[in-house]
């Protein structure tokens, strides 16, 4: 069975380029030119994944995805920007949005959204898989996948807490290329690393999209822990 996937956007152009792209990719394309009717089809449909604008009119995509998430909080909502509107994608991954992509749409930044969103969906069932740790000569490495969030948090706190108990030099928090933090997490992740930099803990981070090395750049985590591409440019910087 095809995978069902809900784009809204009220410029038809664009649902037309989305539905051409999304039916090459294998899915059950579901559409609508606003959020109020996007929300219809979500109740009627129930889509584990959701592609919406923002700025649209009769109802915005900040407001469908207040709704979506409380109709089901487990939906994958990836909302639709404009280029700089930085401060929109933030508000959304504080309402639980889960990943963003920047108007015009550019092919592969669609590509990278959809293969995080459908890892995400296939690990959400066992959360306690999303966090690892593992021991290196000089460093302590907590591996993230999937999406992190409220829910998720605890756990990587508590394997945070066992990464010290290591007594390593560093530690590692690598983030898998389809990992997402919604805005819950980020304040989550944001209280962690500011606890343990004031106890003196090196901390860095490695392996995070384009879009979430921004969104860390924009609200002052880059200030906290030092950001890398790789896991291993990570290690070489002791």
């Amino acid at each position: 069975m095809k995978e069902k996937i809900l784009v809204i956007d009220d410029e038809r152009p664009t649902l037309k380029m989305f539905t051409l792209l999304l039916t090459a990719y294998g899915y059950d394309i579901l559409t609508a030119e606003n959020g109020q009717d996007g929300l219809d089809i979500f109740r009627k449909e129930s889509p584990g994944l959701v592609l919406t604008d923002i700025k649209m009119p009769v109802m915005d995509g900040i407001e469908v995805l207040k709704e979506i998430k409380k109709i089901n909080p487990q939906t994958e909502v990836i909302v639709i920007t404009g280029h700089g509107d930085m401060d929109l994608a933030i508000q959304a991954l504080n309402l639980d949005a889960t990943d963003f992509i920047n108007k015009p749409l550019q092919r592969e930044a669609l590509e990278q959204a959809l293969t995080r969103a459908g890892e995400r969906l296939a690990i959400a069932k066992n959360e306690e898989s999303q966090i690892g740790l593992t021991e290196r000569p000089d460093a302590a490495v907590i591996s993230v996948r999937g999406n992190i969030t409220a829910h998720t948090i605890p756990h990587l706190s508590e394997v945070f807490t066992k990464a010290k108990t290591l007594e390593k030099d560093l530690i590692l928090i690598d983030f898998d290329k389809n990992a997402s933090i919604n805005g819950a997490g980020i304040t989550a992740l944001t209280v962690l690393l500011t606890q343990n930099r004031d106890q003196g803990v090196r901390v860095v981070l490695a392996g995070l999209s384009s879009n979430f090395k921004a969104v860390f750049e924009r609200i002052g985590i880059t200030k906290l822990a030092k950001l890398f591409d790789t896991e291993k440019e990570a290690l070489r910087s002791q």
